[in-house]
């Protein structure tokens, strides 16, 4: 329409999304959004409601950008669910690296945010850590350990996917960091196999 300025609103949003990523929800001031995205206070409420209404779509945003990457890196490997578990930390270490982004990860920040936060906002981000948490856990079934250790195994490798990103934000080098997914696969390539040695030991003894 002639006399109306035109922008690209998926361009809008993923500068949104940088903010809230790297200066937090609280700080992530109406000024701080709007500089960002190029538009003023009123277009910001005209195009993306509120700014918690704007922060739900910067996470849908964020979740499907990074979700559909791990979720693809989480499939690649099946039967070998610890090469999986590999993959998924190759993909959130080459994400913490990226220089083009901000340090650590926008859920993560979120979820220790919380308290800040309205609750859908924080309803939200505990569901988006939920379907990581799952993503994983489809990942582990392929083994012969138990539910439950799987179930244990699938928060544990979520929990260092969350302390990476807080890591990273305190500055802690790469070289660190991979040592810590590398000791995180370790972990879960033993518990699968102490968990399927005490298997193999538990079904004769029933039988």
């Amino acid at each position: 329409m002639s006399g109306r300025k035109q922008f690209d609103i998926s361009a809008a949003l993923d500068q949104a999304m940088r903010v809230f990523w790297q200066r937090g929800y609280p700080d992530a001031s109406l000024d701080a959004l709007g500089s960002a995205t190029g538009l003023g206070r009123g277009s910001l409420y005209g195009t993306f409601g509120n700014k918690e209404t704007l922060f739900g779509k910067c996470l849908d945003r964020y979740a499907s950008i990074y979700g559909a990457q791990y979720e693809q890196a989480l499939a690649a490997h099946p039967g070998d669910p610890v090469r999986a578990v590999e993959a998924f930390f190759d993909v959130v270490l080459s994400r913490i690296a990226d220089p083009s982004v901000p340090v650590g990860c926008l859920v993560a920040q979120s979820a220790a945010q919380s308290l800040t936060l309205k609750e859908e906002n924080a309803m939200q981000v505990r569901g988006l850590l939920d379907v990581q948490r799952q993503r994983v856990r489809v990942a582990l079934a392929d083994s012969s350990a138990d539910s439950r250790t799987l179930d244990e195994l699938a928060t544990f490798v979520v929990a260092v996917n969350q302390s990476l990103a807080v890591l990273s934000r305190a500055g802690t080098s790469d070289a660190e960091l991979r040592s810590v997914a590398r000791l995180a696969c370790t972990t879960v390539a033993d518990t699968i196999a102490r968990a399927a040695s005490e298997a193999v030991v538990v079904r004769p003894f029933l039988s």
